[in-house]
């Protein structure tokens, strides 16, 4: 079994983390006879001699396999960070978006809004429902990246390496929007509490207070009330963001960058996912926005339908009011997450996302 070209990057050669004094001896004696020139190049060590292997420098929590649990951990600890921490860093951006939704005639513009809203509640109400943002999030990025590796695995080895290579777009549409349907359960109690602390001025401080009074007046169901058109806004998003950013990420390293992936440096990598990212997150506002508009109307108005939306919204309205806003948040959003997902997968040793071919035609299924 031998070491992967990521460790053979390792200051040190990988061989010397050993611990196998057999190993060592061995091959000290051949740098005495000068008879291996390619000494620092990676050896072959028995498997009885792999057991105990220090982790280099590298790879903070040793080393993780391809699509193992510590891998499938990995990445849920990469989606948290990577959705909670941004959705947490634009929800002034958030805020003004559901307002100019709910209230069009107060909130007229970007500018405007951000005005109306500086005038009546200060500097501290640009960040309003920050807490059930971070909280939600998160768990929705845990769901959403965890699940989207194992189903894009999952359904690779399904297809086989020819159709998992041939239908990679399919592949890369199915995991994302298996991830998503589950994502959206863990994301919509605390996306209903932020709707209402936002565009309620009044209505409570924050989740602490939030999440009480609105079971108290929509009872426990309340908080799933919105489930369907989250799962109509954040399927079709998540889709389009993961499916066009896996596309986006391999064209640009297909027609635009001379060097092929593995030659280049892990920041330039870093750089086309946040790149690649921002694009994805472009058209996912685009797909998306009719949904949004639709969740942000029926998490203000009690006992409100799909139907009182678009007759009180319109079709036009639908699609179009607050997209500028959210195209501008959106873009950054998706950006910054692939950038923050690959950078702690770069951190723990991994390799970035996309440019690659899917698992199926890298590894076989195991029986």
């Amino acid at each position: 079994m031998a070491f992967s070209d990521e460790s053979r990057q390792s200051l040190i050669p990988n061989f010397l983390y050993t611990s196998s004094f057999s190993t060592t001896n061995r091959l000290m004696e051949k740098f005495n006879n000068n008879s291996n020139p390619n000494l620092y190049r990676s050896a072959s060590i028995p498997k009885d001699e792999q057991k105990l292997v220090i982790p280099a420098p590298s790879e903070p929590f040793g080393k993780i396999e391809m699509y193992s649990p510590q891998f499938y951990a990995a990445c849920t600890a990469g989606g948290i960070l990577s959705c909670g921490l941004t959705h947490m860093t634009v929800t002034p951006l958030d805020l003004v978006k559901c307002n100019m939704q709910i209230d069009p005639v107060k909130y007229k513009s970007i500018s405007s809004g951000f005005g109306v809203l500086l005038k009546e509640q200060g500097v501290r109400g640009f960040f309003r429902g920050w807490v059930p943002t971070l909280l939600g999030y998160s768990a929705q990025g845990a769901c959403k990246f965890g699940f989207y590796e194992f189903f894009k695995k999952y359904y690779s080895d399904i297809a086989g390496p020819e159709y998992a290579t041939k239908y990679k777009t399919l592949i890369y549409l199915a995991g994302s929007a298996s991830a998503e349907l589950i994502a959206d359960v863990a994301l919509c109690p605390m996306e209903a509490v932020k709707v209402r602390v936002q565009t309620q001025p009044g209505f409570a401080r924050g989740l602490g207070d939030g999440l009480p009074k609105f079971v108290r007046s929509e009872g426990a169901l309340g908080l799933y009330k919105g489930l369907v058109p989250l799962w109509g806004r954040q399927i079709p998003y998540t889709m389009m963001k993961f499916a066009s950013f896996e596309t986006i990420v391999e064209m640009f390293y297909k027609y635009a960058i001379p060097t092929p992936k593995n030659e280049c440096s892990k920041s330039f990598q870093l750089g086309v996912s946040f790149a690649g990212g921002y694009v994805a997150g472009v058209l996912c506002a685009i797909v998306s926005h009719p949904a949004d508009n639709l969740v942000s109307f029926l998490n203000n108005a009690k006992g409100a339908s799909v139907g009182d939306a678009v007759k009180k919204l319109g079709v036009w309205g639908l699609f179009t009011r607050g997209l500028p806003l959210r195209i501008v948040m959106i873009g950054t959003l998706t950006g910054a997450q692939w950038g923050i997902y690959d950078a702690f997968k770069v951190f723990v040793g991994l390799p970035t996302t996309g440019g690659a071919a899917p698992p199926a035609a890298i590894e076989p299924a195991k029986a």
